[in-house]
């Protein structure tokens, strides 16, 4: 099984991920960024883009190195990934449905201060990252018109990343 926790920069994903895999047995943390960093160090370099999920072989790669991890180890991956253009999110599920790999797909969601907050006071990129920032709106358009509908959203403004975690977990196990 995949557990995906999507949304944007500053909800939480990478540190509620890690405790995640904490939580649920045989679990594995996956950032499926690392593909995306695979792609950007090809010489001479892909096609100019502003982001490496646009690039058609990123999201084969993720269903099929998802997949294979999964077959060689079981359990579960955890995968904190914000993926916010519907179509892309499409092709990714529907390319590990044909896997028989079931998704259980979350967002970490927090109000637009709480993430301004969390981005200026972002120690890992560096405060107010204007990459992380670039991405408040389209993530509050995929919101409002797709991404809350196709998960189970969790609202990490008032939660610690380990609140969000047992939640997440319990979810899963439960």
């Amino acid at each position: 099984m995949i557990v995906w926790l999507n949304g944007t920069h500053g909800a939480g994903k990478t540190t509620t991920a890690a405790l995640v895999g904490q939580l649920l047995p045989d679990a594995r943390v996956f950032d499926a960024e690392k593909v995306g960093e695979t792609l950007m160090d090809i010489s001479p370099g892909l096609p100019a883009t502003d982001n490496f999920q646009a690039w058609p072989p990123w999201r084969p790669l993720v269903v099929e190195t998802a997949r294979r991890v999964l077959d060689y180890t079981g359990g579960t991956l955890v995968m904190p990934m914000t993926v916010l253009v519907e179509a892309y999110w499409r092709e990714i599920h529907a390319g590990l449905a044909e896997h028989g790999v079931p998704v259980r797909h979350f967002v970490l969601h927090a109000d637009e201060d709480t993430l301004r907050r969390r981005i200026a006071g972002d120690t890992v990129v560096g405060p107010d990252s204007p990459f992380r920032l670039a991405y408040l709106e389209p993530y509050a358009e995929a919101a409002r018109t797709w991404l809350h509908a196709e998960a189970e959203v969790v609202d990490t403004t008032h939660l610690t990343p380990a609140q969000a975690a047992r939640h997440i977990a319990e979810a899963v196990k439960g």
